[in-house]
């Protein structure tokens, strides 16, 4: 398949999410999808957004972008992030939905020359590839099959909710059950093991203002992955990534554990599996924790 997208990449994929945005961009030249960044893309607020800035400047800054993107071409939006879609998706249905909304939203876009008619279909690129690209395709791409590799597949609390399931959504996935993750394990050859913990919370946006108070969140998930036996963890959401990766060393003070286990993107293990470059596709030498294990399965 061929197939345009515009691309809304998210701040993570300027800086912690890097490898995110280097992997996901290899792996969809590989599997006929060409992504458009959209122009002059700015931040969608995250979670902050909600605190600081209140309703319709929350919903201005996605609607910025929508603009932005609509006014390059009719394509769908995708985005990478969790929280990038969450707002992105929820912005466009709201103006789509409700012309009370719209006008708002579009009464501050016009300071800024700008507006938005809602006519764009925002989705998570998760959902593409279940959706459009589809596994068999997946599968077909692989020449480097992970053999061995045994992996826990973390979704995360927010990928799959609240709109994976919904019509608007794609009805790509379950809330509690998700399979996603570990159907993209095993077209890559590697095994996905059982794993109970895929959509717990590792405290979010909390864990980088106050991580007292969500290391034990965090702890809760690498334990079940400890006791899974997986080499790695994949993950989809830029945030998750960095927070179980990152705060490691503090857990292992706190709680008197030991854990060094690698976190990757999902992204990264198909590019790997692809045969793609571990550091120029794959960005596997962007964690501060080395996913030895991957790494020495890379061509």
């Amino acid at each position: 398949m061929t197939k345009t997208l515009s691309y809304y990449p998210g701040c993570s994929s300027q800086a912690t999410g890097v490898h995110l945005d280097t992997s996901l961009k290899a792996v969809m030249s590989k599997v006929g999808i060409t992504f458009r960044e959209i122009d002059d893309w700015n931040c969608c607020g995250a979670s902050v957004g909600h605190i600081c800035s209140g309703h319709v400047p929350t919903l201005a800054l996605s609607g910025r972008n929508l603009a932005a993107a609509r006014a390059a071409g009719p394509e769908d939006v995708v985005t990478p992030c969790a929280a990038c879609y969450l707002n992105t998706h929820h912005t466009n249905e709201e103006i789509r939905d409700k012309p009370e909304v719209k006008a708002e939203v579009n009464e501050a876009l016009a300071e800024a020359g700008k507006s938005y008619d809602g006519s764009l279909h925002v989705r998570h690129i998760c959902e593409v590839l279940v959706n459009d690209v589809r596994m068999d395709t997946l599968k077909s791409a692989v020449t480097n099959p992970l053999t061995g590799l045994k992996v826990a597949g973390w979704v995360g609390c927010q990928t799959v909710r609240p709109f994976a399931a919904t019509e608007r959504g794609g009805k790509w996935e379950t809330y509690d059950d998700p399979s996603f993750l570990d159907d993209f394990t095993k077209a890559c050859g590697a095994e996905a093991v059982p794993f109970k913990g895929k959509t717990k919370c590792c405290g979010g946006s909390v864990a980088v203002i106050s991580p007292d108070k969500t290391l034990h969140l965090m702890k809760d998930i690498l334990d079940e992955v400890k006791a899974s036996g997986a080499d790695v963890v994949s993950t989809p959401c830029p945030l998750c990534q960095t927070n179980l990766e990152m705060y490691q060393p503090a857990i292992n003070q706190q709680f008197g554990t030991d854990f060094n286990i690698p976190v990757v993107f999902y992204s990264q293990l198909l590019a790997v599996a692809m045969g793609m470059d571990a550091k120029a596709d794959a960005g596997l030498h962007q964690h501060l924790i080395p996913p030895d294990a991957v790494l020495s399965r890379a061509k």
